[in-house]
């Protein structure tokens, strides 16, 4: 009786440390996934920033409204253009993010399994 409850005990603590392992990878997973979306936003950011920096001075050295107004369209199309392609590469990263961080729970829930 005391030996099946001693195998017993072994047996869930060992799950419980082998689910501990996976949780800690997963969360390591994730946390380099959240590093790789703030480096990204970061960096479309200041590439927004400059892209609207530099047709603010364009638009201040318009020399008629029709030039101001092309400035104008030109800029929000290409703002739109390089929205719609970080949009795509974000939610790339995104699944990525979470499909990284799901594998080691899924090994161990594997594990479990087998």
């Amino acid at each position: 009786m005391i030996d099946s409850i001693q195998k017993s005990t072994e047996q869930f603590q060992k799950a419980s440390k082998n689910n501990y392992d996976a949780m800690l990878r997963s969360y390591g997973e994730l946390n380099e996934g959240f590093q790789a979306i703030a480096k990204r936003w970061t960096e479309f950011s200041k590439q927004s920033f400059e892209d609207a920096t530099r047709a603010w001075e364009q638009m201040i050295g318009a020399k008629s409204l029709e030039q101001a107004f092309e400035i104008q369209s030109n800029y929000a199309k290409k703002a739109y253009d390089n929205w719609m392609a970080e949009m795509s590469k974000m939610g790339e990263i995104y699944k990525s993010t979470a499909t990284d961080a799901y594998k080691p729970v899924e090994q161990a829930m594997t594990k479990k399994a087998a």
